[in-house]
């Protein structure tokens, strides 16, 4: 079946009115902005829903950002408030502090440590504001788990977790959102590289596996099969003891 972006931009956007209707009726949606597609098109929908005196962009750099003026462009082409709040000293502190203790600081620890500490800043911007946080993850990198918990996977209503990034980009367009924001290409902020270059195969390839259950590469069917199965517990809640007291 052929994706309707119109039709599922609407509903989105219906959606959006309802859950704030109910959750926060004079609230602003409140997000980090990156400049890639997946804040862009949330932003882009909140505006829609919303108006752009309800939507609030924080830009959060971890000391100099190279690509932070697309960030600032979708700020002016979408008319919101935006807050620019540097985690640097943040980062570097707490960093300093877990080097000064007797175990090794490991390397996903350092990769994961900006995005928590971008969210505490958003919820920290969100709550000063009566705000409601809106999660800007996708299908495809939920698929794989390519989020950080507690970082960028959490939020207070999420509009495009259903939508694969194919399916993200094409709503972008209908938005009427500039290439510039829809077609950035996603980088992970640390050494360079591409998310696909990360992840090992393209979006493309991951999409269709995800809504046909086809990928010609076996190689590759298993290991999105692998990090599918290894990554289900960052979707789900906490498990806890239930208590029976009778």
């Amino acid at each position: 079946m052929e994706f309707d972006a119109l039709k599922v931009k609407n509903e989105i956007v219906s959606w959006i009115k309802d859950w704030f209707s109910i959750n926060g009726n004079t609230s602003p949606a409140v997000l980090g902005i990156s400049g890639g597609k997946d804040s862009s098109v949330v932003a882009a929908l909140c505006v829609e829903a919303l108006g752009k005196d309800r939507v609030v962009g924080v830009l959060m750099p971890n000391g100099k950002q190279h690509d932070i003026d697309v960030s600032k462009a979708l700020i002016e082409h979408l008319g919101i408030k935006s807050y620019e709040i540097n985690i640097e000293a943040a980062y570097n502190g707490l960093m300093g502090e877990l080097q000064k203790q007797s175990f090794e600081v490991s390397n996903q620890t350092v990769v994961n440590l900006p995005p928590r500490l971008r969210m505490s800043t958003v919820y920290a911007v969100s709550q000063s504001l009566n705000g409601r946080v809106a999660n800007t993850c996708n299908l495809s990198e939920d698929w794989v788990g390519y989020s950080t918990r507690y970082g960028d996977s959490v939020g207070d209503f999420s509009p495009l977790s259903r939508l694969t990034v194919a399916e993200v980009k094409a709503i972008g367009r209908v938005l009427g959102l500039p290439s510039m924001f829809v077609d950035k290409v996603p980088i992970d902020g640390l050494c360079g590289k591409t998310d696909e270059d990360n992840l090992g195969f393209s979006y493309e390839t991951l999409d269709k596996y995800i809504r046909t259950g086809v990928c010609e590469d076996k190689a590759i069917k298993e290991k999105i099969d692998r990090m599918h199965k290894n990554s289900l517990f960052k979707l789900e809640l906490m498990p806890v003891f239930e208590y029976n007291p009778e």
